[in-house]
């Protein structure tokens, strides 16, 4: 009986320390945190006009070219920011005074599996398609697409590198 015990133990013991190991991305810790915490924009925060930070907007006459043409992501996440609130406004403004569409390049850091990285980038996306849509863009004018690990715009291996390339690229296209 003491043999059947123990090695019920060592089973479980292994079992535990072998799903630990499959996770696809380490936990964060204080090295690979983002320093600052993204607050997810709700759609009250992307409808807010534009104030002391940017630019005033222009007349519906005007289509002036958007402010900005990047979104940043913290660490394993996909809400858009309020810190990046403006940017997503900005980029909607301009779409809604022409007649161009737009390609949302969702990426992700070379942390976790390709598979992973790919879905992620697929939610970083979206999560800018429907911040767009919200502020009356027309989905079919977006485009999404997801690069996952394979297009960084830094290359290194430390959290500077992997902030960088944690993003979605606007891509204007003409319709």
């Amino acid at each position: 009986m003491r043999n059947t015990q123990l090695g019920t133990i060592a089973t479980l013991t292994a079992s535990v320390l072998m799903f630990a190991g499959c996770a696809s991305t380490p936990a964060p810790t204080a090295s690979t945190a983002t320093p600052a915490t993204a607050v997810p924009a709700s759609n009250a925060n992307l409808a807010k006009p534009n104030t002391g930070t940017t630019a005033p907007s222009q007349p519906v006459t005007a289509a002036v070219k958007p402010t900005g043409d990047k979104v940043y992501f913290d660490y394993d996440k996909y809400s858009v920011s309020d810190k990046y609130a403006a940017v997503v406004r900005s980029n909607a403004e301009y779409l809604n005074k022409t007649n161009g569409a737009v390609e949302l390049d969702g990426n992700a850091d070379e942390r976790g599996s390709r598979e992973y990285n790919m879905a992620l980038g697929q939610k970083r996306a979206d999560a800018v398609k429907k911040a767009l849509a919200v502020l009356g863009v027309k989905p079919e004018r977006i485009e999404t697409v997801s690069f996952g690990e394979d297009k960084p715009s830094a290359k290194g291996h430390d959290e500077a590198a992997w902030a960088e390339n944690r993003r979605v690229d606007f891509v204007q296209k003409s319709k």
